[in-house]
């Protein structure tokens, strides 16, 4: 009995080597890719976490320059962000403050410049229209309407699409161009929810140009 269980031992353990010789390589490597994409992800998390420290830390610096007006060490602070935490929503959020403190301290070249960044390279949609949406305002205070109309262009999340026409509306009516701005305040106002404050405004506007909003009550789709 005990020479058979040998045998039969001996019979397993020949179909092991046989199995391995021919499948072991392949198993090593799918262990090493599994195991390696593992210490890889745990290693990206890690490296995402410490990104989002130095990062943070960073707007801090941004923020405290911005609240003291020092538009020279907001310039520096800001440049150091984008050139090594560009990815992160810090450094969208860091633009828009920026160019903020430096529209308002009359440095509308570096304002626009922060905006242009925000615009073009943010990794998120929403912070980039709203980086549009400034834009374009302030090609309309500088009297470039179809650079502001070309700002506008493109794709933006639903969201934002009503706030994109009223400011085209805000375009076309600097451009003296009161039948195309009203209609797209009509269409910012549709698409706006009722309880948005925002809508307030865009009426406003409506009842400027004449346009009675009950009637489009009545008429939306």
């Amino acid at each position: 009995m005990a020479k058979h269980l040998d045998l039969e031992e001996q019979e397993q353990l020949d179909q092991i080597k046989h199995f391995w010789a021919r499948y072991g390589n392949l198993i090593s490597w799918v262990l090493i890719v599994v195991f390696g994409s593992f210490a890889a992800w745990n290693g990206w998390n890690y490296w995402q976490r410490t990104q989002g420290v130095k990062a943070a830390a960073l707007y801090d610096e941004i923020d405290r320059a911005a609240l003291a007006k020092d538009t020279q060490r907001m310039e520096r602070a800001l440049a150091d962000m984008q050139s090594g935490f560009g990815s992160t929503t810090y450094a969208s959020q860091a633009a828009l403050l920026a160019s903020k403190t430096m529209f308002d301290a009359g440095e509308l070249d570096k304002a626009r410049a922060a905006l242009v960044w925000a615009s073009e390279k943010s990794s998120d949609a929403s912070y980039k229209a709203v980086a549009r949406l400034r834009l374009a305002g302030l090609d309309v205070e500088a009297k470039a309407y179809d650079q502001a109309l070309k700002t506008l262009d493109g794709s933006v999340p639903k969201s934002f699409e009503p706030l994109v026409a009223d400011r085209r509306g805000d375009v076309f009516l600097a451009q003296g161009k009161t039948d195309e701005a009203k209609a797209q305040y009509q269409n910012a106002w549709r698409a706006l929810s009722e309880r948005t404050e925002y809508r307030r405004l865009v009426e406003v506007k409506l009842a400027s140009l004449g346009v009675d909003v009950a009637s489009l009550s009545k008429t939306a789709p």
